[in-house]
């Protein structure tokens, strides 16, 4: 053999056995501390230009879901090697300590343009740009993970913020403020003040039962994960591939699991179910007979049927600058007359609801609510039919 080929055989054997040694990357749960840097917890990395999800770490997205500024998300689950969450009908599952939770807010750039420091595509989360579980970053633009961490004492949130580079997100316990430029198809462009939200805050939305005061998830429950995904090995029903990875027990096939409707898809869903959708994941986390707004009275949750709880014909308990001089959460068939679409379509502090994680106002939820509104029949005077006596909801 020749003296070249017999260097380039042990030069091929170096690198093979040097790839071998080579650690395949991991996640790494953290029972305690915050660590500074999103990397420590192995969930994702930046590899070849591309965000990529480490092994065991498992994407899935909701039916609808939770509007904040029109920026998409990449969500992921991971548990512990032998653990899995229990399913639950309506509640979260219950996820063993630890599991880590992530969510990765980021936006698709303008069509041909490079990112300039603030230009973002305002598009729908349906028009994912997430292909094989991976983003290329050199379509979108990462701006912050969120860790939901469920240690020994607890759900634990912690946000991270994406650096200039996308090469990684550190720690901001105090949240952050991001400057962005929506851009629609259109080219009209649209400021957005993105909040990125503080420890304290995440609680907003996060503590779910009043009592507890405990940090809960929010999005993994079978009403809202029931729904196709394409993974990098194919399509395959979420509810049935987290089953199927050894994630999830107890579930039963997706035909007999509840089903949240997608809230922008006119076409399998009529107005009244797509509204209560919307209102279930942007809202009903708080407005529930359970959550921080108990003592409103208003409850938006899926499970809610009673009309005077939804808002029809209900006066607000807290009067003020937040109901627009408007007597009703909702008058039938006028919602220029409620407080909802009031509310809805404000961007005033002081004024809109919901009242964390959006900037900006949410077109076509508003739309979507309106239209609800004006298709719902009955009023509000004495002896109407939009009030307590009226037949639920469906």
């Amino acid at each position: 053999m020749r003296k070249s080929a017999v260097r380039g055989l042990l030069l091929g054997m170096a690198a093979l056995a040097l790839s071998a040694c080579q650690r395949m990357p991991e996640v790494n749960f953290i029972a305690e501390g915050q660590p500074a840097a999103l990397s420590e917890w192995g969930v994702l990395r930046v590899e070849d230009g591309k965000l990529r999800l480490n092994p065991g770490v498992v994407p899935y997205d909701l039916n609808t879901p939770l509007f904040s500024d029109y920026a998409h998300k990449l969500r992921t689950v991971w548990m512990p090697k032998g653990m899995a969450a229990t399913y639950q009908p309506e509640h979260a599952f219950d996820f063993p300590v630890g599991t880590i939770l992530s969510k990765t807010f980021y936006y698709p750039l303008p069509p041909g343009q490079a990112w300039d420091g603030k230009s973002v595509a305002r598009t729908p989360p349906s028009q994912s740009v997430l292909k094989d579980e991976t983003l290329d970053l050199r379509q979108v633009r990462l701006i912050e993970t969120r860790l939901l961490v469920h240690r020994a004492e607890g759900w634990v949130a912690l946000p991270y913020v994406w650096n200039e580079a996308q090469t990684e997100a550190r720690l901001k316990r105090t949240g952050d403020l991001i400057a962005l430029e929506l851009v629609d198809a259109d080219g009209l462009r649209e400021a957005a003040d993105y909040q990125v939200p503080d420890q304290n805050q995440c609680g907003g939305c996060h503590i779910t039962d009043n009592r507890s005061r405990k940090l809960s998830p929010i999005g993994p429950k079978a009403r809202h994960l029931n729904r196709e995904f394409d993974y990098a090995t194919g399509s395959e029903n979420q509810l049935a591939h987290l089953a199927r990875v050894g994630y999830l027990t107890g579930a039963p096939d997706a035909g007999q699991a509840p089903r949240s409707a997608d809230a922008s898809d006119a076409v399998h869903a009529g107005v009244e179910q797509r509204a209560r959708a919307y209102l279930d994941i942007n809202c009903g986390h708080c407005h529930s007979a359970t959550g921080p707004a108990i003592t409103s009275g208003l409850w938006l949750d899926a499970g809610t049927q009673d009309r005077l709880k939804l808002g029809f014909c209900k006066q607000p308990i807290a009067a003020g600058k937040g109901t627009g001089d408007r007597r009703y959460d909702i008058v039938p068939g006028d919602p220029d007359g409620s407080i909802f679409d009031f509310r809805m379509d404000s961007a005033d502090p002081a004024v809109m609801m919901p009242e964390l994680g959006r900037s900006i106002v949410h077109r076509e939820g508003v739309q979507l609510i309106r239209a609800w509104i004006e298709g719902e029949p009955g009023n509000c005077d004495i002896g109407g039919t939009a009030g307590q006596d009226n037949p639920p909801a469906t």
